[in-house]
């Protein structure tokens, strides 16, 4: 079976992000742990961070970071 897609992303805190996906469920992600070396550390500047949007797959960077659908789904935190 398929994992969810992200279809809508929002910053809600410093480095935190909402994700909902195609099967209705939104899913709070902590990406501050992946912000670290050349390429991710761009993230670190929160004026970029906070530019984060959908590909109608996973969340991505006006760069090209992204994060791993599964992980988001897999390691975010069900939100009610």
């Amino acid at each position: 079976m398929l994992r969810p897609t992200a279809v809508r992303v929002e910053t809600i805190c410093a480095y935190q992000i909402l994700v909902e996906f195609d099967n209705g469920e939104k899913k709070c992600f902590d990406v501050e742990p992946y912000i670290k070396g050349e390429w991710y550390g761009k993230l670190k500047a929160y004026e970029y961070f906070r530019r984060v949007t959908t590909d109608g797959f996973t969340v991505v960077w006006p760069e090209g970071q992204d994060i791993c659908p599964d992980e988001l789904y897999d390691y975010g935190k069900l939100v009610s």
